[in-house]
């Protein structure tokens, strides 16, 4: 018993000297990081600011722009419509959205599966991810976190009249397929994204304040982005630099009525209920356990373009195939992601381990050195 409060102890100090050197550093404003050992929260910690500007301090209910995290909730709610059979992996997506048909450069219209839309492989593509004169540019094809007017069916319009960049299931491409994918269950379910979801994920797991809305605005975040000597807060309308590539922002886009719910993007939620989720996915309580399974199984070859060497795709996110050519302590079959705004979690199935860091800060909390910090921070013995 000893030995395990002080290896709890020296979790707990080597995680806080993690967040208190990117606080000094000015690289994050604030952040909710929690740490899941055999379904016990070991850690758990609310630091720095939720709001700079107001000196609102970060809480651990704080709530988030989940942007990105929103990718596997979306995917666990269409994998339970393929558990009950009302969708199949391999169905086509024309059979549920009957004008999708976006072609090949060749004129051709393949075919498209749930399956490629799950696993990022059905040629689609991101508009910031294109030249400035690209056709997802021309055809103003939102990329779910910045302002439009157009709903769901317009976007997956837009999304079908741009050419795909490479047959479905013979390329990896990080892509608007989780709001195609959306608009799918839609259709199978006859409800609004929103209601379905909350009624095959949300609310069967209690996550209360996970949303495509924000429950209570008094608690959200103020959101920044990376800068010199410390992060900016950013604009209603904005725009930020990801890699040389300008991505467009809007962190009041989800008290914007018209703003369609988009399915790789569009959700705003606590650290505690994406914990509460994640947790599920590794112990149970939502999906079944082959389908839990499958989740942390290659699904799609991505030539290094996830999260880097060593990792593939599963359901939901990267998993790691050799930690070794990944540099990271992670053991293989690690499930993981992030988000634009400022996050990054995982699930390491082998060690019973789950790990959820959310930041207000783009593009430290996502891909800076703090989530290597975090992790390594978490794995040191």
């Amino acid at each position: 018993m000893q030995q395990l409060k002080e290896s709890v102890e020296q979790l707990e100090a080597r995680l806080d000297d993690a967040i208190e050197k990117a606080l000094e550093d000015r690289r994050i404003v604030g952040t909710v990081v929690l740490v899941a050992k055999g379904g016990d929260v070991v850690y758990g910690r609310a630091a720095g600011l939720a709001d700079r500007e107001a000196g609102r301090a970060m809480q651990k209910d704080a709530i988030f722009l989940l942007s990105s995290v929103s990718k596997p909730i979306v995917t666990a709610a269409a994998l339970r419509l393929v558990e009950n059979g009302r969708i199949g992996l391999g169905d086509s997506v024309r059979r549920w959205l009957p004008g999708f048909e976006p072609r090949l450069g060749d004129g051709r219209v393949p075919e498209i599966t749930i399956h490629h839309l799950l696993t990022h492989s059905a040629g689609l593509t991101y508009v910031f991810m294109e030249p400035e004169d690209g056709p997802y540019h021309r055809l103003r094809i939102s990329n779910g976190f910045d302002r439009t007017d157009a709903n769901l069916d317009e976007i997956v319009s837009r999304i079908a009249a741009a050419p795909l960049l490479y047959e479905p299931g013979a390329g990896w491409g990080y892509s608007m397929a989780i709001d195609v994918l959306g608009a799918v269950i839609e259709k199978a379910t006859l409800r609004p994204l929103p209601q379905a979801a909350a009624e095959l994920v949300l609310d069967p797991l209690v996550m209360k304040d996970t949303r495509f809305a924000v429950v209570d605005p008094r608690r959200l975040v103020a959101h920044y982005a990376d800068g010199k000597p410390e992060p900016r807060r950013l604009a209603d309308e904005d725009h930020v630099d990801f890699f040389g590539k300008s991505v467009a922002v809007s962190p009041v886009r989800l008290f914007d009525s018209r703003a369609f719910p988009s399915g790789g993007a569009g959700m705003a939620g606590t650290a505690s209920d994406v914990l509460k989720f994640l947790e599920a996915l590794r112990a149970g309580g939502l999906l079944q356990a082959r389908t839990r399974s499958d989740m942390f199984e290659v699904q799609a070859r991505t030539r290094d373009q996830a999260e880097g060497p060593g990792w593939e795709f599963g359901f939901g996110g990267a998993v790691l195939v050799d930690p070794k050519a990944a540099g990271s302590p992670q053991s293989p079959g690690t499930l993981q992601w992030n988000g634009a705004y400022g996050h990054k979690w995982f699930i390491d199935p082998a060690n019973e381990l789950t790990v959820v860091a959310l930041t207000n800060t783009t593009f430290e909390g996502m891909v800076g050195r703090f989530t290597a910090d975090v992790r390594n921070a978490v794995y040191v013995s």
